[in-house]
């Protein structure tokens, strides 16, 4: 596995994570017949926090990112996207064991949502995820 590492998003990542979003869910977003190239990178850029939100590095290059929004009921992980090449090469699972392992430290549950169909949900069913709901589009679960 190649080097890797977070580092606290800021407002100057916002067209960085947008532009991966929009690459990263066209496949889905096409398959659900939901896919519009303006809107999947508005919605990123209305709903970006950076105080929540992480950039993953990978040998020190931008590759990803990732959001754990505290709400009442817990945590809602968010707008976690890894550049095509590095899917499956073990950095996304690292990254997601460090941020549930600090969710687990606070004893809070962590609640995420992922789209009808996405291969991203058997990772997080690895990981103790479990539908809590679900509808045409997306997929709701849960990590207690």
């Amino acid at each position: 596995m190649d080097s890797w590492d977070i580092r606290p998003a800021s407002s100057t990542d916002v067209d960085a994570v947008a532009e991966l979003r929009a690459v990263v869910l066209r496949a889905d977003l096409e398959r659900l017949g939901r896919y519009d190239a303006q809107r999947v990178r508005q919605r990123l850029r209305d709903g970006f926090d950076p105080a929540h939100t992480w950039v993953i590095k990978v040998n020190g290059t931008f590759a990803g990112c990732v959001a754990l929004r505290p709400a009442e009921d817990g945590h809602w992980l968010e707008h976690f996207y890894l550049a095509p090449h590095l899917q499956g090469s073990g950095i996304g699972t690292a990254v997601l064991r460090e941020l549930l392992a600090r969710c687990e430290r606070g004893g809070v549950p962590v609640r995420l949502n992922v789209l009808q169909g996405s291969p991203a949900r058997r990772l997080y069913e690895r990981h103790g995820f479990t539908v809590e709901n679900e509808d045409p589009v997306d997929v709701f679960m849960v990590r207690p």
